[in-house]
């Protein structure tokens, strides 16, 4: 029952209170990524969520589109700025995600959602993550998302999804 009604109406009440006491704060955050990084402010990263949809994840975006002679971006490390280092390091660049949980797409909780190209590494196990919404946080993530291998990562996301 709590899986079905009661979590998605949760996410939605929690990410409406979130938008509501963040959106000035976002707006400025918009601000100044357009002014450092430039247009557009939000970036859409194609990713898997629950049944093993695609839907776009956005973020602030946190580099610029800069090109080499050829025409081809210039390396990620040569790209991103100051101020975009700082938000993917505060994840404050996650805040847009807020809307893919009122769009359906997310939870507030659950496995974070993986870019499309991860997809065809999964073991039949692994791709168990996918049968609930993905998670702006995870259990993952609280256990220190960076300290843990990526099968002790997948092995929590499923234990969630048992959970």
């Amino acid at each position: 029952m709590y899986k079905i009604f009661f979590k998605r109406f949760l996410d939605i009440v929690l990410s409406c209170i979130a938008l509501l006491v963040l959106g000035i704060p976002m707006l400025i955050f918009a601000v100044i990524v357009r002014f450092d990084v430039g247009s557009p402010v939000l970036f859409g990263q194609k990713r898997i969520g629950k049944g093993n949809k695609e839907f776009k994840l956005w973020k602030y975006r946190s580099m610029t589109n800069e090109r080499d002679a050829n025409g081809v971006f210039l390396p990620d490390t040569e790209r991103i700025t100051r101020f975009g280092n700082f938000i993917r390091k505060s994840s404050i660049d996650e805040l847009p995600s807020l809307l893919n949980i009122l769009m359906g797409d997310m939870s507030i909780i659950g496995p974070r959602p993986l870019p499309t190209r991860y997809l065809k590494r999964y073991t039949e196990e692994q791709k168990r993550r996918h049968e609930v919404r993905p998670g702006l946080s995870s259990p993952s993530v609280v256990k220190g998302r960076n300290d843990q291998s990526w099968d002790a990562q997948f092995k929590g996301d499923v234990w969630y999804v048992d959970h």
